[in-house]
């Protein structure tokens, strides 16, 4: 589909991260991550936390509302490009979009500022594979901290890398949208992330230059990444398991609205290349909504989803005995 060639060594396809032939399960207990702390992340995470309760303040003291409504707007389209673009078009490969609509997640993604489209995706995928081992950079049985926010702020296990380079990423790299983001992510960031939330407030309604960078700089960035750090951690612990009890994920329906739709982990750690990652359409779940309706203008096509059967067949398997099995299949 995509002509640019790969702009990494050559890469081999080594294992298919939408598979579950891993037999890698192992957790190392003597690996502690206090002895692996990164202290300039620690103070980096800290100070840009201070920075956003500080915009926080200056909500109720002396943001303007269009200030305040413009960073709510910035926190719904970061997200946006987090879940529908990263998450569940280049990480799970759950359909198809445009190019138009790629380049539209590719700078909503930015102004979301959690990495390069490609690397976030590559660790996603490995957190899939390798979920809750060693090899999984947020493994949530290190605690709730460490796969909340702490994982940032110490070195990551050897696993990591050792695993998570057997990944097939190969297909990323052909899609221009990724390759020329990762390219040139440093001054697309600045400028998305931090220059026009920050210019835009004072340029359209005369705001400060305080309010505009710590309200929609800092305290919606922060708001936003904590957020979807909770799907790591939160909803890797509590919630409800209607479709496989062994696993960590939980169907978390909070955590879902506040991040678009993302919080129905347990069925997306069982379906990960669903497109809704849920089987209630568009309960708590603004993303797949917005896809559905950019599917009726053909930006959105070859939707993946779990058929009625299937999620019923490992219902039955995997899930609780007690799970009532509602669903309205798709039918496309």
């Amino acid at each position: 589909m995509y002509k640019m060639p790969p702009n990494e060594r050559s890469v081999k396809k080594l294992i298919d991260f939408n598979s579950n032939d891993v037999k890698y399960r192992e957790t190392n207990d003597n690996w502690n991550c206090f002895n692996h702390i990164i202290w300039r992340n620690v103070l980096y995470y800290t100070a840009i936390h201070i920075a956003a309760i500080y915009g926080s303040y200056l909500v109720f003291t002396s943001a303007k509302i269009l200030t305040t409504l413009f960073a709510i707007f910035l926190y719904h389209i970061s997200i946006f490009g987090v879940t529908a673009g990263i998450h569940r078009l280049w990480s799970h490969r759950a359909y198809k979009a445009s190019l138009p609509l790629r380049i539209i997640l590719g700078i909503f993604s930015t102004i979301a500022y959690q990495g390069p489209i490609y690397e976030w995706a590559c660790e996603h995928r490995a957190h899939h594979k390798y979920s809750e081992t060693d090899a999984d950079c947020v493994n949530s049985k290190r605690g709730f901290f460490f796969a909340h926010c702490g994982w940032l702020m110490c070195a990551p296990h050897p696993a990591v890398a050792d695993h998570g380079d057997k990944i097939d990423s190969s297909d990323m790299l052909f899609d221009p949208v990724v390759a020329i983001q990762r390219r040139h992510y440093k001054p697309a960031a600045i400028i998305l992330c931090f220059v026009m939330p920050t210019v835009v407030p004072m340029y359209f309604w005369s705001e400060t230059l305080c309010n505009g960078f710590f309200v929609c700089v800092w305290l919606r960035y922060i708001l936003a990444l904590n957020a979807c750090w909770l799907v790591n951690s939160a909803a890797h612990m509590w919630g409800y398991k209607p479709y496989d009890v062994s696993i960590g994920p939980t169907d978390n329906s909070p955590i879902a609205a506040l991040v678009l739709g993302e919080g129905y982990h347990n069925f997306h750690h069982t379906f990960p290349w669903d497109y809704s990652t849920s089987e209630w359409g568009w309960k708590c779940n603004v993303t797949t909504f917005i896809l559905d309706q950019l599917a009726t203008i053909g930006w959105v096509y070859d939707r993946r989803y779990a058929t009625r059967d299937l999620i019923e067949k490992r219902r039955a398997r995997t899930g609780p005995k007690d799970h009532v099995f509602i669903h309205q299949d798709i039918g496309y």
